[in-house]
Parts: structure tokens; C-alpha cells; sequence
């Protein structure tokens, strides 16, 4: 990411924070460089496990140029995918969880690795946001994939 697109991205992500400069003073002097959002204000968040997040992803990104930001937790055991709000009320899909309002989310600093939790796509400032109904389709095939696989190597 540019200083630019670093800037931009601090400032969409901070615009939900409740203090905006307390979120920017955890992400540049908390050693974790991690500050906590609230969900549900310009995004909710669909949280995948990882074996069916890494498999969506690559079918979104051959999908679309750029998706929304993604997450990934220490492991990439979880994936977040940052969605319209609204999203995560609507949403059902076994083993999906869902971010939505009164809901909070650990966020790294857009331009840097923190300890635990890692953006895969960073925002770029813009507000992008997956579609959910792209991401479902993506969610489809990845998992259609993965059980074609699993019955052709069984």
C-alpha cells in the first residue's frame, strides 16, 4: 500500500471508531498494533473457517479485481470478510458467523503486520465491500470444489 492508500484506509476504518485519535493511538503505540471496531456502522463482517475461507478468496479474487478487506486471524484458522451492513442479520450458513451491530472486531493497522490477526485484502480507503451475494456464490463453488475433490481422492 502507498502512504496514500494507507492514510485513506486509517481514516475509513477510524470513522466508525467511537474516538477516532484513541484508535489511531492504539494502532501506533499498542506493541499489538490492534484496535477494536464496532461492526454493523459502514460494514459487517461474515467470518469463515479458514479451510473454506482461503478456497473463497482464490474464487473471488479470479471473480473481481479487488474484493473488500479480509482478515485473517493468527493460523488463519478464521477469515473475515468485510460485507454491507445489514449482511450478518440476514445471513445463514452453517459454521459462518456473522459481525454485525453491537458486535466489535480486532483490527490491525492497515499498513503493517500485528501479532494475531492480518489483513489478506487491506482496505484501500475507498469503502469497497465484498458483495455478499458474490461471496455466496464464491462460498458455492469453493465448497463444491472442495467435495469433488474429496470424492475423487477417496
Amino acid at each position: 500500500m502507498t502512504g496514500s492508500e494507507t492514510r485513506a484506509a486509517i481514516e475509513w476504518l477510524t470513522s466508525v471508531a467511537p474516538d477516532p485519535g484513541a484508535c489511531r493511538w492504539e494502532w501506533e503505540r499498542n506493541p499489538q498494533g490492534i484496535a477494536l471496531l464496532p461492526a454493523g456502522k459502514r460494514w459487517d463482517v461474515l467470518i469463515l473457517p479458514g479451510e473454506l475461507g482461503h478456497p473463497t478468496l482464490d474464487v473471488l479474487t479470479r471473480l473481481i479485481d479487488r474484493p473488500g478487506p479480509v482478515l485473517a486471524d493468527f493460523g488463519e484458522s478464521r477469515m473475515g470478510f468485510f460485507v454491507p451492513p445489514g449482511t450478518a442479520s440476514r445471513w445463514i450458513g452453517t459454521g459462518i458467523r456473522g459481525a454485525g451491530p453491537g458486535t466489535w472486531i480486532v483490527v490491525p493497522h492497515p499498513g503493517r503486520a500485528a501479532g494475531g490477526v492480518r489483513w489478506l485484502i487491506p482496505p484501500d480507503g475507498s469503502g469497497t465491500l465484498t458483495d455478499a451475494a458474490l461471496l455466496e456464490l464464491a462460498m458455492h463453488e469453493a465448497a463444491g470444489a472442495a467435495a469433488q475433490d474429496g470424492r475423487e481422492g477417496g
